[in-house]
């Protein structure tokens, strides 16, 4: 019960990557990048257990970017071909690979990461990947024509990969879908049958993460157009809930969405985000606390598991890990006070 775990991504140590960064450039090259990679995710590991977390991740320790880590080693992308485009419906720009053939996957994309993470601990492993209309909103297309397509065609290739998670032993594996918190429309029309097919075959939990946001200033900027109640999670939750997808990861601390709205997804897990990503102060126990009792008010405790709003990539370390060592107390907390009831 109130089991805790994080969204995604971690800082990475400052001897194998620039910090506070999201898109890091990497210190190290050729082997010993190889071995950097390895010695970090299995630190990022130990570190979550410190902090107290119930289900760790690998802290996307090899990954420059949540989704471009995926497409590394992917047929049909064109790395040279470098397409300047809007992302998130035109919230921030950036210079993209091209799609210009058929997607295929060249073999494990994260194996090295999920052996490495499954053999230095004993907690449950949660694994995450770039959901499909995430990666064609961050990828540019000159072979497909329609997203959906093109959404179909990587969730092809996410599919084969967490068949292989699934077998090197990890326990959750969960689709990162920031975009459908912008194109809801879409979810519903295309974008949930995507996922569904991403999923396809996967006897181990599965979940979604849908949030707004790293903690990077395009971000921010946009969250202050958004009014004073966050209602994009009510066109989506619904068409999740009739879905096969087992949890919903969801931002709320300091957010603006109405809790309320986590009614809509009954029967699901719901990861409530209980940290805020987008500042630098780390929570007490007891705010972490006071979340997760608000939650409670639409979701059973055993549903419910303490998470962060996203993932911390671009943070110090010491104020990452921090926060985590605040989820995992806070949501102590409250399980003490569960238990004091009978």
């Amino acid at each position: 019960m109130l089991k805790t775990t994080l969204a995604g991504s971690l800082p990475k140590p400052r001897w194998l990557a620039e910090e506070e960064k999201l898109w890091a450039g990497w210190k190290l090259a050729g082997d010993d990048l190889a071995e950097g990679k390895r010695d970090a995710t299995i630190l990022a590991v130990k570190l979550q257990e410190v902090a107290g977390l119930d289900i760790v991740g690998d802290g996307e320790q090899a990954r420059q970017h949540f989704v471009h880590g995926f497409l590394a080693n992917l047929e049909g992308i064109d790395w040279e071909k470098k397409t300047r485009m809007g992302i998130r419906n035109n919230r921030y720009e950036a210079d993209v690979p091209t799609v210009t053939g058929p997607i295929r996957r060249k073999g494990s994309v994260h194996r090295m990461e999920a052996e490495a993470a499954r053999a230095h601990t004993t907690r449950q492993l949660k694994f995450t990947l770039p959901g499909p209309m995430t990666i064609v909103d961050t990828i540019a297309d000159a072979h497909y024509g329609r997203r959906e397509d093109l959404a179909f065609a990587f969730a092809e290739a996410l599919n084969a990969e967490a068949l292989e998670l699934q077998a090197l032993g990890v326990d959750v594996v969960q689709f990162d879908e920031p975009a459908w918190n912008v194109y809801m429309p879409q979810v519903a029309e295309w974008g949930m049958a995507a996922l569904e097919r991403a999923a396809k075959g996967l006897t181990c939990t599965t979940a979604v993460h849908i949030c707004y946001g790293y903690g990077i200033k395009a971000n921010i900027d946009w969250k202050a157009t958004l009014g004073g109640s966050w209602r994009h999670y009510e066109e989506t939750f619904p068409v999740i809930a009739r879905s096969s997808i087992r949890q919903v990861s969801l931002e709320c601390r300091n957010s603006r969405v109405p809790m309320d709205l986590i009614k809509l997804l009954d029967g699901k897990d719901v990861l409530v985000g209980c940290i805020d990503v987008a500042s630098n102060d780390i929570e007490t126990p007891e705010e972490v606390a006071a979340t997760i009792r608000e939650a409670m008010k639409f979701v059973a405790p055993e549903k419910l598991f303490p998470c962060t709003n996203c993932g911390m990539a671009p943070m110090t370390r010491n104020v990452a890990y921090g926060k985590l060592a605040s989820l995992a107390k806070g949501a102590k907390i409250v399980c003490d006070e569960l238990k004091s009831r009978g």
